[in-house]
């Protein structure tokens, strides 16, 4: 994995942490602490992929990003910028297959856990306000979707009509599967 560095208008592509630490250490703004050598050794080892900015004095920065880019021209081409294989996945796919697995037909039994916006009575005030509310239950269904359904259908009959509920897409419904029904 090679490292481009960019300070201002000097930037350079190197293939190790030494040679980005000499770079760093050519530049006289920049103060090589060991402190910040062992921040960017740790960064170079890491599985992390995001860039990394590194702070020389208020609202100055250098940054740091790791790329398989062979040449400074590829780089910035943007090609080999995010090393990709056959083991990557994107945040589409991923979602899709979120989206797959909620309607996949597996009846048994489920634990749904819906966040939603309740509406509740305050008597000091005499007026309704949203609350986040948290339910959890074990339903037996056919799908992930099913589970919703189950869960908002009970919800209705319990709260107020203006009450909010999310989508099962969305990030406030998580359910696992606990196992088949006898």
């Amino acid at each position: 994995m090679n490292l481009y560095i960019r300070y201002f208008d000097r930037e350079t592509l190197v293939n190790n942490v030494d040679e980005a630490i000499d770079f760093l250490r050519s530049i006289q703004e920049i103060q090589m602490t060991p402190e910040l050598e062992a921040e960017i050794r740790e960064y170079a080892a890491s599985d992390v992929l995001f860039p990394r900015r590194y702070k020389v004095r208020p609202r100055i920065y250098f940054i740091i990003i790791k790329t398989t880019a062979a040449t400074m021209q590829d780089f910035k081409e943007k090609k080999a910028l995010r090393p990709t294989g056959e083991g990557g996945t994107n945040r589409r796919e991923l979602a899709a297959n979120a989206s797959n697995r909620l309607g996949e037909f597996k009846p048994g039994w489920y634990e749904g856990e819906l966040n939603f916006k309740r509406v509740v009575l305050i008597p000091a005030t005499n007026k309704h306000e949203y609350r986040d509310t948290k339910f959890v239950a074990r339903v037996k269904a056919n799908s992930g979707q099913d589970c919703y359904d189950r869960i908002v259908d009970h919800l209705h009959g319990m709260v107020d009509p203006r009450s909010q509920f999310p989508s099962a897409k969305g990030k406030n419904f998580h359910y696992k599967f606990l196992g088949l029904w006898k």
